[in-house]
């Protein structure tokens, strides 16, 4: 596509007249024809700006050999190369360990490029679920398309919440505002208007919008009149689409351990080549020998499995409807306290269905489900008026079911369900549109929480107002009631009487509407004067079900201890009686804030308010109230998740440390604000990306528990023999890289697949202060590295005192010290085994969640000793490694102390249940 074909009329557009904006973009008021648009698609392309270049392989690949771990064994291989030149004679076993260094660096380059590639095209896939599409007129009718199918002359409906899908030529506006802050940096909303303007920059046109920026307020139809790369957007796109990746906290915290952990092996190397050196040990030796002891200290797996990990993770809250947007929502997702979840889409079903209408006094009810127009409403000739001017003040589009799909609402549902309810009473909504054609509209907002639509009056004189909105503020602007056909004065009494009908209905979990009239002589009246002096029609009762998967996902986060705070725009009673159904409120008196209390509180007293024990619910707030709320949270030192779904969310979304937005029914500046999309917009989805959000973290610590602590049985025996005066090692540099390769790389992966621990839910949520290396962890690896030191080094010790040579008569080609060397080896691979086995549960045995539940993790251990086994009988390997045959007894010996350790470790995490046993219950903080 090129920028002439695809924004051709940009410099000229904003001064046309709005029924000539049609004629020069070769469109018309109904919008292209399905045929003109599929052309022009095949022309012109995609309305997409190109992706970011991609990092060539070869350079992604060069890039694993610049982390500290792989730089480190990369300097240490050279060294030990020049060592091997130097040495006369020439050691072989010196060529063999820099080579084998070699060999780690490259073999964790190769998985940590697998895994950074496959991470990425998972990204890419998982953005992709994320559907970005746009209402357009095709064939004279409202469809919604995909946003890249946009052409120029498609003409667009834009609403409050969208993202604008192009650059546009407006051509009708109702109150539209729109947030210009990707292009300009201004953040606040500028107004818009149709009609034509003096030449100048485009972007400085008042009756244009432009790609990425988002409609604040109002309604609009425009024009596109440029795509993709042409749009302003686009041009800024190409000189921005290479910015830098940041790093995240977790990643942050793993680079200063690299750093740390780099330095203690390089300490602890320094420090045995200061030992031995004393000892007779010839110098280039001694040198080589705490070259590759440093370098076996370096967990160079760590960063593969760090990353695979976090792509584990996000791949599962994936298949759980939850899109994890950045690698900081999985970190903070394991430590969220507080939930403030909205009630419409998330905890019910978000599918509306009026099932009450109360009019004049009385009562009907509706029967079906759904939004297939099938049923009908008990008596219907008192309320069809209501039912009319409900329907005619909406915006949302019913679409009859196809081979995809069933009936489903193209719009807000709760529109969707008031057009249902007038065809249940026998209207024909778009003969009745026909009739009253709409000439000026007021759209929502939630300030008023109202809704008005001027239309043309059907007698052939004057101009009807139609409001629908919340009960009681509409209610205030009323003067008069439509009572059975009559007009009333709307006296205290009556009053009093629709502000009980209201109640009755918000009691049994209903939404309630109000929906209002009256007559104006003019098509562009005033706001404030179409809003006033109105004649109250009637109330609409909708019910939207709770979602059945919530209730459990409500009682898991409460054991977990995690506070679920509801903030819902809706009545009271309404948002008790669906917080009772979900379990959100358990108790006879849970604290209730409307809105207008919540406005009257300092920051004192929004503090005493959130610190009340017990369930707590803040109904008929405003975004501006949500904002507020989570800004209190922060203070009180809580890690607060929101969910919204509206364009005025987005502030509470980018605030909080969660935020949540709904994939099927949010608004595109929701979605864009926050780091976490519910693809099926259910509350469950939360609490599932929790639980796995705190798998994550904790499969982090698992390998980097499993992978230090066998650090400590390689060094110990080293130790052990140099205090000793054992003049040989009782374990090489290349045996403990051939223990990194084959026994450490591949179960700390198959680890970090670790499924969630069946009581993940049951502990308080984890502090965002603590280190990856905490006391606990430090404990853990020390009393698991301890064990398998002290048995290895036992076993040593064995075989050397068990053959009855003095230690100064061992050589390195001595049966019985090749035969010790091996056990020490073979010993610390099979620990390793029953170590990754012990390290699975923090606190549950390990028989509660089963052996077999991670099969790579068996497989990967079965590797390893398979791998061992081949060392220790196969010649070319026995020559490499200086080994031996082990006996059958030796193995047995070995496993006992792998099953000693399991044992071990099983007692401490009872010892550690009944010291602190989790709470059943949980409940609310």
């Amino acid at each position: 596509m090129t920028e002439q074909e695809a924004g051709r009329s940009a410099p000229t557009v904003q001064t046309l007249p709005t029924g000539a904006v049609f004629a020069a973009l070769d469109t018309s008021p109904r919008g292209l024809t399905s045929a003109d648009a599929t052309a022009l698609q095949g022309r012109l392309g995609p309305n997409a700006l190109p992706s970011a270049g991609r990092t060539r392989l070869w350079r992604e690949l060069a890039g694993q050999f610049t982390d500290l771990f792989a730089v480190v064994l990369l300097v240490a291989s050279a060294i030990t190369f020049l060592a091997y030149g130097l040495q006369d004679p020439r050691d072989l076993g010196t060529l063999q360990l820099a080579v084998a260094i070699l060999c780690v660096v490259m073999l964790n380059a190769v998985i940590g490029f697998a895994q950074e590639y496959s991470a990425e095209r998972t990204a890419e896939s998982l953005q992709a679920m994320v559907r970005h599409t746009c209402r357009v007129l095709r064939d004279g009718e409202r469809r919604e398309v995909p946003s890249r199918e946009l052409v120029p002359g498609d003409v667009v409906v834009l609403e409050a919440g969208d993202a604008v899908p192009a650059d546009c030529r407006l051509v009708e506006a109702h109150e539209v505002s729109v947030n210009n802050a990707a292009l300009t940096g201004e953040s606040d909303a500028v107004g818009r208007t149709a009609h034509p303007v003096a030449a100048g920059p485009v972007l400085e046109a008042r009756n244009c919008v432009f790609m990425g920026t988002d409609v604040v307020a109002g309604s609009a139809k425009a024009v596109v009149f440029a795509t993709g790369t042409a749009t302003e957007f686009g041009k800024i796109f190409r000189l921005t689409a290479a910015a830098p990746r940041q790093k995240t906290p977790l990643q942050r915290q793993v680079a200063l351990m690299a750093r740390r952990v780099a330095g203690t092996a390089l300490a602890i190397g320094a420090l045995l080549f200061l030992v031995r050196l004393p000892t007779g040990q010839p110098f280039v030796e001694t040198f080589v020998f705490a070259l590759g002891v440093m370098v076996a200290l370096v967990p160079e797996g760590l960063p593969a499995t760090l990353s695979v990990s976090l792509a584990i993770g996000v791949r599962r809250m994936a298949r759980r409807h939850a899109l994890v947007k950045r690698l900081l929502a999985v970190e903070a997702l394991g430590s969220t306290t507080v939930v403030c979840t909205d009630k419409t889409g998330t905890l019910t079903r978000a599918e509306m269905t009026v099932v009450r209408v109360w009019a004049g006094g009385a009562e009907h009810a509706v029967t079906g489900v759904g939004y297939a127009p099938d049923g009908e409403v008990v008596d219907p000739q008192p309320v069809r008026g209501l039912l009319r001017a409900g329907a005619l003040c909406c915006n949302a589009r019913l679409v009859p079911p196809s081979e995809q799909a069933g009936w489903r609402v193209l719009g807000d549902t709760t529109e969707g369900a008031l057009l249902v309810a007038a065809a249940k009473a026998g209207l024909d909504v778009a003969a009745e549109e026909a009739a009253a054609p709409r000439v000026a509209e007021y759209p929502f907002d939630s300030g008023r929480k109202l809704m008005s639509t001027v239309h043309k009056g059907t007698d052939g004189g004057g101009y009807r107002v139609y409001v629908k909105g919340a009960p009681q503020e509409l209610l205030d602007r009323c003067t008069v009631a439509d009572w059975a056909g009559e007009r009333r004065a709307l006296t205290d009494a009556l009053r009093a009487e629709v502000i009980a009908a209201n109640d009755e209905l918000a009691s049994q979990g209903l939404r309630v509407l109000a929906v209002a009239r009256r007559p104006v002589p003019d098509a562009r009246p005033r706001q404030d004067t179409a809003e006033s002096e109105l004649t109250l029609l009637g109330l609409v009762g909708m019910l939207d079900p709770p979602r059945p998967e919530v209730s459990d996902a409500v009682a898991a986060c409460r054991r977990a201890r995690i506070r679920i705070v509801m903030v819902t725009g809706d009545h009271p009673l309404t948002a008790e009686a669906v917080a009772r159904r979900v379990g959100i409120v358990t108790g006879s008196a849970p604290t209730v804030a409307t809105g207008a209390e919540f406005e009257a509180l300092d920051d004192d007293g929004l503090d005493a308010l959130l610190d009340r024990p017990g369930e707590l619910l803040l109904c008929r707030v405003s975004p501006e109230d949500k904002m507020r709320v989570v800004g209190a949270l922060h203070r009180r030192g809580e890690v607060v998740a929101v969910t919204g779904d509206g364009a005025n969310d987005a502030p509470a979304l980018k605030h909080a440390d969660i935020g949540v937005a709904m994939g099927a029914s949010g608004t595109d500046v929701a979605r864009e604000a926050a780091v976490m999309v519910l693809l099926d917009d259910s509350f469950a989805s939360i609490a599932a990306a929790v639980r796995l959000g705190r798998s994550v973290y904790q499969n982090i610590r698992k390998f980097l528990v499993y992978l230090f602590s066998h650090n400590i049985a390689e060094l110990v025996p080293i130790l052990a023999a140099t205090l000793a005066g054992f003049p040989l090692v009782p374990i090489s540099a290349v045996q403990i890289l051939a223990i990194d390769l084959g026994s450490d790389v591949l179960p700390a992966l198959a680890l970090g697949a670790e499924p969630p621990e069946p009581d993940v839910m049951d502990r308080p949520p984890r502090s965002r202060k603590e280190q990856l290396f905490s006391r606990a962890v430090m404990g853990r690896i020390l009393f698991l590295g301890g064990i398998q030191a002290l048995g290895v080094t036992a076993v040593f010790f064995w075989h050397i005192h068990a053959s009855g040579i003095a230690y100064s008569e061992f050589t390195e080609e001595d049966t019985v010290y090749r035969e010790a060397i091996t056990t020490v080896q073979a010993g610390i691979v099979v620990s390793q085994f029953f170590n990754a086995l012990a390290v699975r549960t923090d606190r549950q045995s390990l028989l509660r969640i089963g052996l077999l539940s991670n099969p790579w993790l068996l497989a990967a251990g079965c590797f390893g000793i398979t791998l061992m086994a081949g060392i220790s009988y196969l010649p070319p390997l026995q020559a490499l490694f200086n080994t031996a045959p082990l006996a059958a007894g030796d193995w047995a010996v070995l496993a006992g102390l792998g099953v000693l350790l399991l044992v071990a470790e099983e007692l401490r995490k009872a010892w550690l249940r009944r010291r602190t046993p989790a709470d059943p219950k949980g409940g609310t903080r």
